[in-house]
């Protein structure tokens, strides 16, 4: 009997000293918690044997550094927004500015209003144009502009965006030339995003290129391609990010966000946008899904 007893009492002396060993370390992940400050790169160690201690801390660290990430994100997307609102602020400046100053003239030489008024409409259209893309990319960004994708003809929706921009291709003396291997291509995409997808571009070809537009397209791929002006040129790596422009071009208006949308909306609908430039020429290239994407569940 005394040695069972023995037994017994030594087996609830270690029981006790193992749950006073859980409860110490527990304090101590609690006290150690509870003292760092949120932005520390803290991971919990335990000394405690057994799959259950381990696990309770590979959960808390886990939630740590889910943490950590959403702080970071936090940060890198409030250094986003200031970055941002300081490029929408000079560029709605420009063309308000503009307009503000004409109508100022306007008042003072009522003889040459014609003139004036259609440099202000000009301004104003910048405007205008400005603020819609600045939508549209906030939209994109916020998930909030569905798009119905499927098997597309690639041509008449270039067709009415050149059509759309026919006042402004003829004034810039420029007559696009178009080579498709098929006039019946088709591609994978949404009729929106896609006539989106062109206007921006011959845009861009317009505001920062030097004369010419050729749009070429074979085997689910379009490419447009235009000369570039004298001075600095480019860099491919950044052309479509938010906001990026070569040092001349803010002087040609746009927020740089047409291409960065141009890159977006091409990624939605399961393709891709890439730009290089041969010699002299910009070609911006777009790779469409030829077929309906098989997604997972």
């Amino acid at each position: 009997m005394l040695p069972a007893l023995v037994l017994a009492l030594a087996a609830l002396g270690t029981a006790l000293l193992r749950l006073w060993s859980y409860r110490a370390q527990l304090l101590e992940m609690a006290r150690i918690l509870e003292e760092t400050p949120a932005e520390s790169n803290l991971r919990l160690t335990v000394r405690m044997s057994g799959p259950a201690p381990r696990r309770l801390c590979r959960a808390v660290n886990k939630r740590l550094e889910e943490g950590r990430q959403l702080r970071l994100e936090t940060q890198r997307r409030e250094q986003e927004l200031k970055y941002t609102m300081a490029c929408i602020s000079h560029d709605i400046r420009t063309p308000l500015a503009g307009a503000m100053g004409y109508l100022q003239l306007l008042e003072g030489e009522p003889d040459r209003q014609g003139e004036y008024l259609d440099i202000i409409k000009k301004r104003l259209g910048d405007l205008e144009e400005l603020l819609e893309e600045l939508f549209l990319y906030t939209r994109i960004q916020g998930g909030s502009l569905p798009l119905e994708c499927g098997e597309l003809a690639a041509l008449p929706p270039l067709w009415d965006a050149l059509a759309e921009f026919y006042p402004r291709l003829e004034a810039a003396g420029v007559e696009p030339d178009l080579r498709f291997e098929r006039e019946d291509m088709k591609i994978w995409a949404s009729p929106e995003a896609l006539g989106r997808v062109y206007r921006n571009l011959i845009a861009n070809a317009l505001r920062h290129g030097g004369g010419g537009l050729t749009v070429s397209g074979r085997n689910g791929e379009i490419c447009f391609s235009n000369r570039l002006p004298p001075g600095p040129r480019p860099d491919p790596e950044h052309l479509f990010d938010r906001f990026y422009q070569s040092s001349p071009a803010r002087m040609k208006g746009g927020a740089g966000l047409g291409l960065s949308i141009v890159r977006e909306l091409m990624e939605r609908m399961d393709g891709r946008a890439s730009a290089q430039i041969r010699g002299g020429t910009l070609e911006i290239r777009l790779v469409f899904s030829v077929f309906e994407p098989q997604h997972p569940g």
